[in-house]
């Protein structure tokens, strides 16, 4: 069984997701805006919030520092310690260092490739990091989320990622609720990423939306929410 998996995500109207890009109007600023997803992310306690690399790697800076010698590895699943909370990333390779086994109280659970090192998981061990690696070099999310129910206890996850990771698991059929709080800015820039991208093939035909809910919040917010479910 996989955990419900709700996509949370904060957005201008025109679909980008950095708010230091955003315009700001006389509802609200940034500031507010950013405030306001934080108090729904916090609000709808999930067991765990899962992003991809570059979302991690904004949060966790560290550099590579391989354990000394000698190390042996677990795989395919490593659990480091048992927790409440949970902070998910998924990269193929070994890319991401951390200085710790949690972000923000959240212990950190990654998803890995079947390419990714063994000095890379002595060093996830090493800092109390838990990971799951998969069967071949591409990700199989839904065998990763039924994995992290299994293992880890996983119920419920907010899928907060980039574009892509949103996009690659709509496209795998695993997400059950998108959940979304349109902000009264623009971007209007170019080559930026939005919240859903899913590559040259689009999701027509693997995705069907239904509207739940549409209401107004402060600072000229509107929270759209819908169920998913496989076109």
């Amino acid at each position: 069984m996989k955990p419900h998996v709700t996509c949370l995500m904060l957005s201008s109207i025109d679909g980008r997701l950095h708010p230091s890009r955003y315009t700001e109007s006389p509802d609200g600023t940034r500031k507010q805006w950013s405030a306001a997803y934080e108090a729904l992310h916090d609000s709808l306690d999930a067991d765990a919030w899962m992003v991809g690399r570059v979302t991690m790697a904004e949060m966790s800076k560290a550099e590579p520092h391989a354990p000394a010698a000698p190390w042996t590895v677990e795989r395919p699943v490593h659990v480091a310690r048992e927790a409440e909370s949970f902070a998910i990333a998924i990269y193929r390779s070994g890319k991401l260092h951390f200085d710790g086994g949690a972000i923000g109280g959240d212990h950190v659970v990654v998803l890995l490739g079947a390419g990714v090192s063994d000095s890379h998981l002595a060093e996830l061990a090493a800092d109390g990091v838990s990971y799951i690696v998969a069967e071949t070099d591409e990700i199989d999310v839904a065998v990763a989320l039924e994995t992290l129910n299994a293992r880890f206890g996983i119920a419920t996850l907010l899928l907060e990622g980039g574009g892509g990771i949103n996009g690659a698991l709509l496209a795998a059929g695993v997400v059950d609720a998108l959940s979304v709080l349109v902000t009264p800015a623009l971007d209007g820039g170019e080559d930026v990423q939005g919240i859903v991208m899913s590559g040259a093939d689009g999701l027509s035909g693997k995705v069907k939306l239904a509207l739940k809910s549409a209401d107004v919040l402060d600072h000229g917010i509107v929270h759209l929410r819908y169920d998913v479910a496989r076109g």
